[in-house]
């Protein structure tokens, strides 16, 4: 079951031997969902901040702002991943083609806008592409170097092909309820899951039949590192979510959910899915 987890997870010390990489691009991803609750109801608003950014960063990173750059302006559900020609438009656009290995960071404690770019360049074909564990929180606390430059690259080829498995829509879930070898995840916090807090103007509670592994939990809180391989396999395990099973996860748009899987394929994971309309789609449904 398990795999090398260098091919999904980077640490800070091998990121900085390969700051000066050529083959190497690295992506700040840093960002937001900020949320006020009143009385149960939880507004969010989804943000980058490219301001952090420019006031220090890792050096040699780019810069991917997960509200804006690489999302469907033109959907109506928050957040949907873009399509595949305006992708590759910003991808390459940063000097990120087809032959880089892309290190993956942001500051959110689950990680969860670096694994969405691990699974936004996975869905389209490009699987070179890791995370780098602890974030810029654990490079921070290492005082490794920043820069405030902002670095510019060529502009590269980047070639998107679409991998259909690892996504899919609101008709193929209703479509998957009750089936035996699908396992629905749900990665939000236990009182979403519940229905005692409901996001914006969506229903409150879950998908029939979803498991509840909010994002946090492969996380070591005390580290702020992704759990070991072992602790990963034994918290799903403990959970009832077999590999013999697809999995479909999803949160409240997409994002979160993309920290399971991404823990889920470290462990060897092969049939991931992430429900990217996720509660910002369901919860608008009314059937």
């Amino acid at each position: 079951m398990d795999m090398e987890r260098s091919q999904f997870l980077v640490e800070t010390s091998w990121l900085a031997e390969h700051l000066n990489d050529p083959h190497i691009r690295i992506v700040d991803m840093r960002g937001y969902v900020r949320t006020v609750e009143r009385n149960g109801v939880q507004n969010a608003q989804y943000v980058g901040a490219r301001d952090e950014y420019e006031q220090g960063h890792i050096p040699g990173a780019v810069y991917i702002d997960w509200s804006s750059d690489i999302i469907d302006l033109d959907d109506a559900v928050k957040a949907q991943v873009a399509p595949a020609a305006r992708f590759a438009e910003v991808i390459g656009s940063l000097g990120i083609g087809d032959q880089h290995l892309v290190v993956a960071y942001d500051a959110h404690p689950s990680a969860q806008f670096a694994t969405r770019l691990w699974w936004a360049l996975n869905y389209y074909g490009h699987d070179q592409v890791v995370v780098l564990n602890g974030g810029f929180a654990k490079w921070l606390h290492e005082h490794r170097p920043l820069e405030e430059s902002i670095p510019t690259y060529p502009p590269a080829t980047f070639t998107p092909v679409v991998q259909p498995h690892l996504r899919t829509t609101a008709t193929e879930v209703l479509s998957l309820l009750g089936q035996r070898q699908v396992t629905m995840i749900d990665a939000r916090e236990p009182g979403q899951y519940t229905g005692e807090v409901v996001r914006d103007n969506g229903r409150p509670g879950h998908i029939p039949g979803a498991l509840n592994i909010p994002r946090d939990e492969v996380i070591n809180p005390a580290t702020g590192t992704f759990r070991s391989n072992k602790e990963l396999a034994r918290l799903f395990s403990d959970a009832g979510v077999l590999p013999e099973r697809q999995v479909v996860a999803y949160c409240n748009g997409g994002v979160a959910a993309t920290t399971i899987l991404f823990s889920l394929a470290m462990l060897g994971y092969p049939n991931l899915t992430n429900y990217d309309g996720s509660w910002n789609e369901w919860g608008s449904r009314q059937d």
